[in-house]
């Protein structure tokens, strides 16, 4: 699976996100140079609408600004998780392909499990077709 990866700061979260995307076998892609979260932000969700990348994944120190501007990439459902239940419930019922996280929140193991259930939820619920049809067109 590819994913796109960005985050505007670094530390052992984002670094343990990382290294278990690359540990499970993924193939991650990060930006070249810039560390405006809005520009991370819309690097990644066009890597997803674009077909660069399967999912995304958006850290920042909240995790809000990079999902707002992945958000501004038509198509792109950046959801921001602080769990695992709610990374699978962003996945079955919104059908959400970038996840959010806060880097300065979540501790290295949590943001792991987060990831982990976003990643592990491989298809939305049938039930929610209907909705997830009317967000995705407005």
């Amino acid at each position: 699976m590819r994913v796109a990866f960005a985050s505007d700061d670094e530390n052992e979260t984002t670094r343990a996100v990382v290294a278990a995307l690359t540990e499970e076998g993924h193939e991650v892609i990060r930006p070249q140079g810039s560390e405006s979260w809005p520009d991370l932000g819309r690097f990644v969700g066009r890597a997803v609408v674009e077909g660069r990348a399967d999912y995304g994944v958006v850290m920042c120190w909240t995790g809000t600004g990079t999902a707002i501007a992945a958000n501004k990439v038509p198509g792109v459902r950046a959801a921001l998780a602080w769990d695992p239940w709610i990374a699978r419930g962003a996945r079955l019922w919104n059908d959400a392909n970038v996840l959010a996280m806060s880097l300065k929140r979540l501790a290295p193991d949590v943001a792991v499990e987060v990831l982990q259930a976003f990643l592990d939820t491989s298809e939305p619920d049938p039930d929610e077709a209907a909705n997830i049809a009317a967000v995705e067109h407005g």
